[in-house]
């Protein structure tokens, strides 16, 4: 080997370290960039997905109404009977 392949070879080993640790921070976020990027279409195609479907239908709305009346006269009855008892 010659010198000059021999000095790039000890400079390539004193910064090994740090170059693997370079590589792997560069992997971690190319795998998060194309998870995030996975999370959004499948997010966009559900979204779609659901639009469509809900296009045609008509929401109903119904009302109900409720005669409190018999429970009004209870708790009255109720409220006299407790300032009778005083």
């Amino acid at each position: 080997m010659s010198q000059k392949k021999v000095d790039a070879y000890k400079a390539e080993k004193a910064n090994r370290e740090k170059i693997m640790k370079k590589e792997k921070r560069v992997l971690r976020l190319e795998k998060l960039i194309a998870l995030a990027f996975c999370i959004v279409a499948v997010v966009w195609i559900g979204f779609s997905v659901y639009s469509k479907v809900n296009e045609g239908k008509e929401e109903v709305v119904v009302n109900t109404e409720m005669d409190t009346s018999a429970l009004d006269d209870y708790l009255s009855g109720i409220a006299t009977d407790a300032a009778d008892a005083e």
